[in-house]
């Protein structure tokens, strides 16, 4: 794939914060609530950060800093590969937060990039394909590759192992990383959340609360593996202290829409005087929330109907939420992984230092209260122009 010059025009060096990001983040319902302090890309919108904060994180220049690390940097290219599970929503707006970092490090820095972007066919049941990408991008050369993998956690650490060992940087991406302990993490690094505490306890405290902690509820699951025992870890954590919501039945739905809408459509015949379903993750949950519709049976008004919640932070998810037909769902954080995930290629590549081995976003439930500033961050990452070959 051929080098691609990224154009200079995102990032303003005599405005700092970026005047871009501003006003992107801020369109519209969000300046309601840029008082509370809304992130974009290591910017508090509506405010000037010191100059000494971040550094790399985004947003504004050290003009002396600045030209330091673009001696180290300019007429370099990071060569990356970004290969999720599955092609996906999910992983288009983790995708573009990425290049709105390389856009902001070619402005400031002169970097180029060459990006790479693979992923094993299927719906995360031909991981194995995993092994063979990443075997084929060390011997092109990567510099780095940023890696989501339903693969064998032991496997894919040997295969990390021999990545590093001929030079490539490997940062995990969306990763539940409290499953393992961290002494038998391969990677460089990891960039994520926790799924247990910060998506399936928040999901579970979410429903529990709406439901003034009784009633019944469904799971439309994810297949076994461990984004579904993590995010079940956490919500039953949460349920524990509340003794009167039950679940009374679970299925698989594939982590895609269809899948979930079947997974959900058995469920509620089964079940049609339930209070909730959560689905893993989005898709399963808007899945869910269509077979509601399709069975005539009452959407959640705040008071009375079927609560329904996933996870992910999806721009058709916040628009079924503003239409009254998903309840919530848990934002984990697409844009600040893209973000931090090309930082963390930059500190690790070019500037060669050692960073963490783990690297939580931050997460949140978002529901009609919070959907439109929510909203506007993963519109502005959307707003990336494509550096792909």
């Amino acid at each position: 794939m051929a080098r691609r010059r990224i154009p200079t025009k995102w990032y303003d060096e005599e405005n700092a914060p970026n005047t871009v990001t501003r006003r992107s983040v801020m369109k519209g319902a969000a300046v309601a609530a840029a008082g509370a302090g809304i992130v974009a890309g290591g910017v508090t919108a509506g405010t000037r950060p010191a100059a000494a904060d971040g550094h790399l994180s985004g947003g504004f220049a050290i003009p002396e800093y600045d030209a330091i690390i673009r001696s180290m940097a300019e007429g370099r290219t990071l060569k990356v590969g970004f290969t999720p599970p599955v092609l996906s929503e999910f992983f288009d707006e983790i995708e573009h937060a990425c290049w709105r970092r390389c856009h902001e490090y070619t402005e400031r820095f002169g970097v180029q990039w060459s990006w790479h972007r693979a992923a094993p066919t299927g719906d995360f049941d031909t991981v194995e394909e995993h092994f063979d990408l990443i075997q084929n991008w060390v011997t092109a050369g990567m510099d780095a590759i940023i890696i989501c993998t339903a693969g064998d956690f032991k496997a894919m650490q040997k295969v990390f192992s021999d990545a590093r060992a001929k030079g490539t940087r490997i940062i995990q991406l969306n990763m539940p990383m409290e499953l393992w302990p961290i002494d038998e993490v391969q990677s460089d690094t990891a960039v994520g959340y926790n799924n247990a505490l910060q998506a399936g306890f928040i999901a579970g405290e979410y429903i529990a609360q709406q439901l003034g902690g009784e009633g019944k509820m469904l799971q439309v699951w994810g297949p076994s593996g461990h984004w579904a025992e993590s995010r079940d870890n956490g919500l039953k954590l949460a349920l524990q202290k509340y003794p009167g919501l039950e679940i009374v039945g679970k299925a698989d739905g594939g982590y895609v829409r269809d899948k979930g809408f079947a997974a959900a459509q058995n469920l509620l015949s089964a079940n049609p005087n339930v209070n909730a379903v959560y689905g893993e993750n989005e898709e399963m949950g808007l899945g869910a929330s269509l077979a509601i519709s399709s069975l005539g049976l009452k959407h959640w008004d705040g008071t009375d109907g079927i609560l329904t919640i996933g996870a992910d932070g999806l721009r058709s998810g916040y628009q079924e939420i503003r239409d009254g037909r998903l309840t919530a769902t848990i934002d984990v954080g697409t844009v600040d992984q893209g973000l931090e995930s090309v930082r963390m290629a930059f500190e690790l590549v070019v500037l060669q230092h050692t960073v963490g081995r783990l690297h939580n976003q931050p997460t949140k439930v978002v529901d009609k209260t919070n959907v439109e500033y929510a909203d506007a961050y993963v519109a502005w990452a959307l707003g990336a122009e494509d550096i792909s070959g």
